[in-house]
């Protein structure tokens, strides 16, 4: 393992533009559940919810269940440290940019800078009839479902449900930071979602970047795609491959 972190390392250091690519996997050690598998949100709450045709019909049945997942517990959640890794690399000029799945905020929360949210955030509430963005903080939670403040219509978590639409913004932005990757970190990303799961295969596809994995087991992208292979937990390997990456104290002009 030490061998391929430290070649991992200097595949960071010699890079012009690595991506970090994450999935739910990363959050785990912060409490968070994977929404899938043994275990996830969706063995004990019923993905319906979370379907933009059943949330417009049964706002308040959705709104309860998404207050549950997303307010009462996932919102008190606190970065680990391989948040903090993914932060300090890019402070330091090893990742120019961070692509996620999570809708946490738990990057930012860490430092990161440059993130895009593929699947939304539950940072802000949007009005579905004016189209406004509130941040969640700011709107009480009681009586639900809640109402825009300026127009009185429902208000919905600004993340992406089931049958909608990746924002064209942020899918633009996801799919030309992977296009220009020369390295791409992923991490707790299996590979089982749709469009996202296409991001490291264009890096790889349009760019022949090199592939670093890292997950507590091997994944769609393994034996297809990754080049380097480190399997662990997140919280642990990054601190370590940040360390070994910065270990000659120069920051990337």
């Amino acid at each position: 393992m030490k061998d391929k972190i430290r070649k991992a390392a200097t595949a960071l250091r010699e890079s012009k533009n690595a991506v970090i690519f994450t999935g739910a996997g990363i959050s785990v050690e912060s409490g968070i559940p994977s929404f899938r598998g043994t275990g996830g949100l969706w063995s004990k709450y019923d993905p319906r919810y979370l379907e933009l045709h059943y949330f417009y019909q049964h706002p308040e049945e959705s709104w309860k269940v998404l207050k549950e997942i997303f307010y009462d517990f996932m919102a008190g959640a606190e970065p680990n440290p391989a948040h903090y890794a993914i932060a300090l690399l890019e402070k330091k000029g090893f990742v120019k940019f961070v692509i996620t799945q999570n809708i946490d905020n738990l990057h930012q929360l860490a430092g990161s800078k440059t993130v895009y949210e593929f699947h939304g955030s539950i940072r802000n509430l949007i009005c579905t009839n004016c189209w406004q963005r509130f941040e969640s903080q700011s709107v009480k939670l009681d009586p639900l479902p809640p109402r825009c403040p300026q127009c009185g219509g429902l208000l919905k978590p600004d993340l992406v449900f089931f049958s909608e639409m990746i924002p064209e913004t942020v899918s633009r932005r996801s799919f030309e930071a992977a296009e220009k990757a020369d390295v791409m970190v992923l991490v707790g990303t299996t590979g089982e979602v749709m469009p996202a799961s296409l991001i490291p295969h264009t890096a790889k596809d349009r760019n022949n970047a090199l592939i670093i994995e890292i997950n507590p087991e091997e994944s769609l992208y393994t034996t297809p795609l990754t080049d380097i292979f480190l399997q662990g937990r997140a919280g642990e390997i990054l601190p370590e491959l940040a360390g070994e990456t910065i270990s000659d104290n120069s920051e990337k002009e």
